[in-house]
């Protein structure tokens, strides 16, 4: 089983913001049962955090996260989901890495932890989602 996890989650807790110490004890959690696993875009989104690709490497890992990238299959979904999303009148131009993140979720991973931002499972109504 794997698990990916979104980047709010890990902003959360490398930030230490209030809810830091229970994204913490989920992910404890779910490590026993799954593999961590971060995307690329989270990777991105998440490295501004750091002085060094060597800090933000050794933090993952002292979670038990690994890096696992977006295949072909998983960004075509996420452009699919992203066209369909629009079409729909859905207002912001720049959903696009939270989809691929979904997507990666979804094709790559058993579940998505994230913080619940209803977009995600009026999309992918199949993503199981932690939050």
């Amino acid at each position: 089983m794997r698990t990916a996890i979104d980047s709010s989650v890990l902003w959360s807790i490398f930030k230490g913001e209030s809810d830091a110490r229970d994204w913490v004890s989920l992910l404890v959690s779910a490590r026993r049962e799954s593999n961590l696993i971060v995307c690329d875009i989270v990777f991105a989104e998440i490295a501004p955090l750091f002085r060094s690709l060597a800090d933000l490497d050794s933090r993952l890992e002292a979670l038990g996260v690994e890096y696992d990238p977006i295949d072909p299959r998983s960004a075509f979904l996420a452009g699919e989901i992203f066209k369909r999303y629009r079409k729909e009148g859905g207002p912001r131009k720049y959903l696009v890495p939270d989809f691929l993140i979904a997507a990666h979720a979804l094709v790559q991973a058993d579940c998505l932890c994230a913080r619940d931002r209803g977009y995600l499972r009026r999309y992918f109504p199949q993503l199981r989602i932690i939050s």
